[in-house]
């Protein structure tokens, strides 16, 4: 194994928002180098979960259990609880410690939320559903940083809205290098519009 990815699990987690890029970073294929990434769920306790989709999953670790150290990256998913109170705050502070440290923090739909409410934002690009959803968070004063893409990497945070997982995970990819530049064009056109001519391209590689 390459090394740790770090996956918040929490209620009403949305589960279609980071299967590919845990699926792909753990499988290795494809990989630049062999050998794929542990993945390890994080909690806020250990107690099972249970996801938007019914899924129950039961955290590996606690979220004070959790360090930079030793993480490749802490890959954090939408879930209604974002937007519900202030019940995830502490992931969101988790990750700013994660970017303090220069390792890097995936987070889509409403984790950019969170992220947004910490300030963790402001001096990064970054991109969520819609500006506004964004605006209407308190503490958050970033809006110049905002892109309007699929997907944004700004130094050593990854982010995207919730109806892009696949860019989601393409970010993440670039991020930490797993793909050759063409293997990694070519798993977007094939997992992300369909193109069947990328295929021979992933099984050269």
């Amino acid at each position: 194994m390459k090394g740790i990815v770090h996956h918040a699990v929490y209620d009403t987690l949305a589960d279609w928002e980071t299967g590919h890029a845990t699926a792909h970073l753990r499988s290795g294929r494809y990989h630049r180098e062999p050998g794929g990434y542990e993945i390890v769920t994080v909690g806020l306790a250990t107690g099972p979960v249970v996801t938007a989709g019914g899924l129950r999953i039961t955290p590996d670790l606690a979220l004070d259990q959790l360090s930079p150290a030793g993480s490749a990256l802490l890959i954090m998913p939408g879930a209604d609880l974002w937007d519900a109170g202030d019940e995830l705050a502490p992931f969101a502070r988790k990750a700013g410690e994660f970017l303090d440290a220069g390792v890097p923090v995936a987070a889509i739909c409403g984790a950019t939320a969170g992220l947004a409410r910490e300030g963790l934002l402001d001096e990064r690009d970054h991109t969520s559903a819609v500006t506004e959803y964004l605006a209407a968070q308190e503490g958050y004063s970033g809006a110049e940083r905002y892109l309007d893409r699929d997907a944004v990497l700004g130094g050593d945070l990854v982010t995207a809205g919730p109806t892009e997982p696949v860019a989601f995970a393409r970010e993440i990819f670039r991020r930490l290098d797993v793909y050759r530049p063409e293997v990694l064009d070519a798993w977007f056109r094939l997992f992300g519009v369909g193109d069947p001519a990328a295929y021979e391209v992933l099984a050269a590689a």
